[in-house]
């Protein structure tokens, strides 16, 4: 990667403060003829109502099993049955962030979970996509997740810094393929000369606490959801590591391909999540920060995604109580945290954002099919 390339992902992604997504999968409903709920065919159809739409199901592609944006995703989904007059929402797990920009530009779904790395490489044609480019991007929603991303070894690998690393031979997890938490991890190992030296472990979220279980993983990439809970497999690595688990320590040349990374942020926090005590080498969390977002296609009514940034800020109660990790939308201005400028903000949105005077004319207007 040339250093130009370099700069010019850093200021995509950087300049829009950290973020992730979510993303919708496969519409179907009763649309009406309403200038912004498309035509009456395809994915939606029906007589219409006074917004334009009587009723509506969007499957929303999340990532797997226990991972923040399927808890994120069930969260949405009950609240909408709750709050909602027409929209329904579906929780349809998937191969991960990154992933789902393929799926999408393939016609497979129409929204997805994105992170702003995955976001920056589809834009660059680089990383998962520099053999299978994207040439259809969704329009940006809203932000709805930080994912605090860092490494915990256990005692037995003796592994107690990141310079540790660097002479390799150990068993390292950098998250599961296909996830945009890997795709992040993996660049980052790979400037650092982690990835080449030791041997990386090619396995499932589902399997790794296993794994750990067995001892036969030294060091695992783990990630804490905004500041409040370990994600799901991580609690259940947690769990089943029969409190062998510490903090890494992170040296300032691993510190530094952090803070140069275009895709990340620098964190340093004290841990949290963990049942155990994990500061037995450093009591500090120094990580790499990915944000997540609810991402929409030009093919989503605009109604449909008003509705969903309404919910997410005026019932975010709601889906507190099915997540507690969830971020308080009710400022709605949190919901900007992830905006990439060289990418259209859905019209639902932007309608919503500018009824709420958080609209930046910075910005563009994405346009419906």
């Amino acid at each position: 990667m040339t250093d130009s390339t370099n700069r010019s992902r850093r200021d995509v992604v950087k300049g829009a403060t950290t973020l992730g997504v979510i993303g919708l999968a496969g519409c179907t409903g009763d649309e009406g003829d309403g200038d912004d709920g498309g035509d009456s065919s395809g994915d939606g159809s029906g007589d219409g109502g006074d917004d334009g739409i009587d009723e509506y199901d969007l499957v929303v592609g999340t990532s797997g099993s226990g991972t923040p944006t399927e808890a994120a995703g069930q969260a949405l989904a009950r609240a909408c049955s709750e709050e909602s007059d027409f929209l329904t929402l579906t929780v349809q797990n998937t191969d991960g962030w990154s992933a789902n920009l393929i799926e999408y530009d393939q016609g497979t779904i129409p929204a997805m979970g994105v992170d702003n790395n995955s976001l920056a490489n589809a834009l660059a044609d680089e990383g998962p996509y520099e053999d299978n480019p994207v040439d259809d991007l969704p329009h940006l929603g809203f932000m709805y997740t930080n994912l605090d991303i860092h490494f915990v070894a256990t005692e037995e690998s003796g592994v107690t810094s990141t310079t540790d690393l660097y002479d390799g031979g150990y068993d390292v997890y950098p998250l599961q393929p296909g996830a945009g938490t890997r795709a992040l991890t993996e660049e980052i190992l790979r400037e650092t000369g982690v990835w080449e030296a030791n041997n990386m472990l090619q396995i499932e979220f589902s399997e790794i606490a296993g794994a750990v279980e067995e001892g036969r993983a030294d060091v695992i990439a783990m990630y804490g959801v905004n500041g409040v809970a370990l994600s799901g497999w991580c609690e259940e690595v947690d769990l089943r590591s029969d409190g062998s688990l510490n903090v890494v320590e992170v040296d300032d040349e691993f510190r530094q391909v952090i803070e140069d990374h275009g895709g990340a942020q620098l964190v340093d926090v004290e841990p949290y999540g963990y049942q155990q005590d994990v500061t037995g080498i450093t009591d500090t969390l120094t990580g790499w920060q990915l944000v997540g977002q609810w991402a929409f296609g030009s093919e989503v009514p605009a109604e449909v995604a008003y509705e969903i940034a309404r919910i997410s800020s005026e019932e975010w109660e709601t889906i507190q109580e099915s997540d507690p990790t969830a971020i308080d939308h009710s400022g709605v201005e949190s919901m900007t945290n992830g905006v990439i400028p060289e990418i259209p903000i859905h019209p639902g949105v932007a309608d919503y954002w500018e009824e709420n005077d958080v609209w930046n004319d910075d910005w563009t207007r994405g346009e419906l099919e």
